[in-house]
């Protein structure tokens, strides 16, 4: 199963270099493109999600990487929640 890395910028400008198992992330998410908090935190679970149960449906049992990168995404997007102005950035993919 191809793996592939995410790179996105917070609103506060801090970069991160996000994992999926799965190279799905590309189906939801466009390079260069800047997306509402709210939107890119629905967008990261619905395709962190599938990426794990993609490696479930291989292997037999979910991705603990992408469960674990999602709760990553989801806490530090908490911190956004507040600012309706606030958007996230897909840098680029790393394949």
């Amino acid at each position: 199963m191809p793996e592939m890395r995410f790179v996105i910028a917070w609103p506060d400008g801090r970069e991160e270099t996000c994992y999926s198992p799965s190279l799905v992330i590309k189906d939801f998410f466009e390079e260069g493109r800047t997306y509402p908090i709210r939107e890119f935190l629905d967008l990261s679970r619905k395709a962190l999600t599938i990426a794990s149960d993609r490696v479930e449906a291989k292997y037999g049992y979910p991705c603990s990487l992408a469960r674990g990168q999602l709760a990553r995404i989801e806490t530090a997007g908490a911190l956004f929640l507040n600012d309706a102005e606030a958007r996230v950035r897909c840098q680029s993919f790393i394949l």
